[in-house]
């Protein structure tokens, strides 16, 4: 990969990917929309590789939204199979690489407790890691997780008056969770589908028509050299 170009000053802290059009992938090669899904499992190592290389330090990706269970059954078994798998398979690598793995999005009763077993095990496996957090975003909706953050809020006691952004950013998913800098979707779709709502509100918005399982760590590099091509201006004048 050549990362010829970028500045590796002004690399993004957080990068969101919304990976999508694997079923279109699998479609135009006459193929079962669940082997676009296992296509993209490569897609997202090699994004993780190219993340490693640019110095990325957080990587959000969505994996499984909460609108997802609206899928055929058969679609979301398999993805409940398949991403238990993909831990299963990968955690070792990613722990090898000091790729710290994180979850956000409901632990309830629709995904399996054999998954949360597996999503936990990977969490303790990799805790101590910091080179690069790796979040998935699984059972996720950015509502979802404004509504659970405000219910956590008033579970434990916080009063109206002392309410205010750093106080619901204390109560959400994951607190530790840096605002979004860069964020990309894949597939020529020109949605933002729910996906990191509160962190995203001054990301860099960057679209591709890329199918998800044919992203590789070029593209990102393409994304983030279209990010700092960008004037950031977080509301005020800017530089240009």
């Amino acid at each position: 990969m050549s990362n010829e170009g970028i500045d590796p000053a002004r690399i993004p802290r957080h990068v969101a990917c919304v990976m999508d059009g694997n079923g279109r992938w699998a479609q135009r090669r006459g193929l079962r929309r669940t082997d676009g899904h296992s296509a993209g499992e490569e897609a997202l190592l090699d994004a993780v590789e190219g993340a490693l290389e640019l110095g990325i330090e957080w990587l959000t990706v969505y994996a499984f939204s909460t609108e997802n269970w609206r899928r055929p059954a058969d679609e979301v078994r398999f993805l409940m199979r398949f991403n238990e798998n993909l831990l299963v398979r990968r955690r070792d690598e990613l722990n090898e690489k000091g790729v710290r793995i994180r979850f956000i999005g409901r632990r309830d009763w629709k995904v399996p407790k054999r998954l949360i077993r597996r999503m936990d095990e990977s969490v303790a496996l990799t805790a101590e890691n910091r080179r690069l957090t790796l979040t998935i975003a699984f059972n996720y909706g950015g509502r979802a997780e404004i509504i659970d953050g405000i219910k956590a809020m008033i579970t434990s006691g916080v009063t109206a008056d002392s309410i205010d952004e750093s106080t619901l950013d204390k109560h959400l998913y994951d607190p530790e969770m840096p605002d979004v800098d860069l964020w990309i979707r894949t597939s020529g779709e020109f949605r933002t589908s729910n996906f990191l709502v509160w962190q995203s509100v001054y990301a860099e918005l960057v679209f591709t028509e890329t199918l998800w399982p044919d992203f590789r760590r070029r593209h990102l590099a393409d994304a983030v050299a279209e990010y700092q091509r960008r004037d950031r201006r977080f509301g005020g004048l800017g530089t240009g």
